[in-house]
């Protein structure tokens, strides 16, 4: 019996009878049940320290005094300086085969260990800071700071370093950040815990460790399967729609992780056309013409969905579309213009909240206009909100029509917040270098869209001589847009 299976034998013991049975490492569940937040207790909860002198356990708390030392004891076995890397492996292994049948709560407990118990050393922390504060400008500065950047680094970071070693590991350091980012806020306690997986996440899916492939029609038949459960922009609704995303005339590409190597962590969607797409509808239609590539000037990115909620935090999105701009225009030198078309997944919510302050914005022309729309003057909020409920076949001079549109303008070209965009997919592009190009109506005529921007969408554009330019304009609260954007503005 190897150390692994010894390990996942005795500490599985611990658990009540009904979850002693062996199981391997699970792999990500979308619909796995979330630990429930310890709501308002997180300030009456004892401490790991206090909870490892004690000898009975409180009511609420899942694991007992001796359970836990025990799992200490594993867990601190993992990092033994006297064991190699792999024999460290091979017991963090067999923690792991423990904490696959633990309950939710008895795996916060184990956070709650991982977080408290494998802090830095505070006294070596004051010395090596104290020594540094004393050496700067002196000839020891370099020495002294190498010595505050060694007391810094907790046995938290080997232990979860050690995780990564066996095959399975990384799927679970990954899993388990996803459960515990939701209980952050009622259990501060493993704030600690989830800041040093994402710093070590940072490093491990760094771009420079990512590769960047393709995905088609002709991919395995598993990858193309998670490609339909994390689409997360426009649902794949059959195998026919998923086929036409990855026809010929089309293209997919996905980061992957040399230790996650049939899941991409983020993937793209890639229509060609001759000019910008202003609706969503021609992309999905199955029956469509294929678009002849020889030809295409256009390159448009309809969906790019993040599949993993453990790695939020750790951008791939920017580089993603580097790389792919830069591989379309070496197979495609006809493209000249990049851009998306992309949801305006918070203009609704936040309209429903501003339109008051928007119409005391409006024109006083405009406002009438709207007032004589909906029936009632001076138009409110609600009378407003409540006309726009058949947006889609709205004519193109209607008052509602254009007050919308100056509302989306606003929302994506000027409303921030902490000096971001309020929007999170046009954070993300204009992040990126974007610029706000233009907004499209009834583009999105699903449940979804009208549920989320009144059927809205809108264009970034990828100017690639201004990507710089609009980062920095953006830095100092200056959003990039169009001039057909700045027209619609009040």
């Amino acid at each position: 019996m190897n150390t692994s299976d010894w390990i996942g034998r005795t500490v599985a013991g611990w658990l009540p009878a009904g979850h002693r049975a062996r199981v391997k490492v699970p792999e990500a569940k979308a619909d796995a049940a979330a630990p429930k937040p310890l709501a308002d207790k997180s300030t009456a909860l004892r401490s790991s320290r206090e909870r490892l002198d004690a000898t009975l356990r409180h009511k609420e708390e899942a694991l007992s005094p001796r359970v836990l030392r025990r799992t200490l004891t594993e867990l601190q076995a993992i990092v033994d300086p006297s064991v190699s890397e792999v024999e460290g492996g091979k017991r963090a292994r067999g923690v792991a085969q423990w904490y696959a049948l633990a309950t939710p709560a008895q795996r916060q407990d184990c956070w709650l260990l991982m977080s408290e118990q494998f802090a830095p050393d505070a006294s070596k922390v004051k010395a090596a800071r104290e020594q540094y504060e004393a050496a700067v400008g002196t000839p020891d500065e370099g020495v002294a700071e190498i010595r505050l950047r060694k007391a810094l680094v907790s046995p938290r970071t080997r232990l979860l370093q050690r995780f990564a070693v066996f095959p399975e590991g990384m799927r679970f350091l990954v899993d388990l950040r996803q459960e515990l980012l939701p209980v952050l806020k009622s259990n501060k306690r493993v704030l600690a815990l989830e800041a040093e997986l994402e710093n070590l996440f940072t490093t491990w899916f760094d771009v420079a460790f990512l590769e960047l492939r393709r995905i088609s029609w002709d991919s395995p038949a598993s990858l193309v399967e998670k490609l339909i459960k994390y689409e997360a922009v426009h649902d794949i609704k059959s195998w026919g729609d998923v086929k036409n995303r990855l026809d010929s005339d089309r293209r997919c590409y996905g980061f992957f992780h040399p230790r996650l190597p049939d899941e991409p962590l983020i993937f793209v969607e890639v229509a060609f056309m001759n000019d910008i797409a202003t609706s969503i509808s021609p992309l999905l239609d199955e029956s469509a013409e294929a678009v002849d590539l020889s030809k295409a000037t256009t390159a448009i990115f309809y969906s790019i969905s993040n599949t993993q909620p453990g790695l939020k935090g750790v951008s791939f999105g920017d580089s993603l579309i580097k790389r792919v701009v830069e591989t379309l225009r070496t197979d495609f030198p006809k493209l000249k213009t990049f851009a998306t078309l992309s949801p305006i997944p918070g203009f609704r919510a936040w309209l429903n909240k501003n339109a008051t302050r928007m119409l005391e914005e409006t024109p006083e022309k405009l406002r009438a206009q709207l007032g004589r729309a909906v029936g009632f003057e001076p138009a409110g909020a609600e009378h407003v909100l409540s006309a726009l409920e058949p947006m889609p076949t709205l004519p193109d001079k209607s008052p509602l029509r254009l007050w919308l549109q100056a509302c989306a303008a606003h929302y994506l070209g000027k409303e921030l917040v902490e000096a971001r965009p309020a929007d999170p997919v046009a954070r993300f592009h204009l992040g990126n270098g974007a610029r706000v190009e233009q907004i499209n109506w009834a583009a999105d005529p699903s449940g979804k869209g009208i549920k989320q921007s009144f059927g809205l969408m809108v264009n970034y554009l990828y100017d690639l001589r201004k990507i710089d330019r609009h980062r920095l304009g953006l830095s100092k609260g200056q959003v990039p847009v169009s001039d057909e954007v700045t027209r619609l503005y009040f």
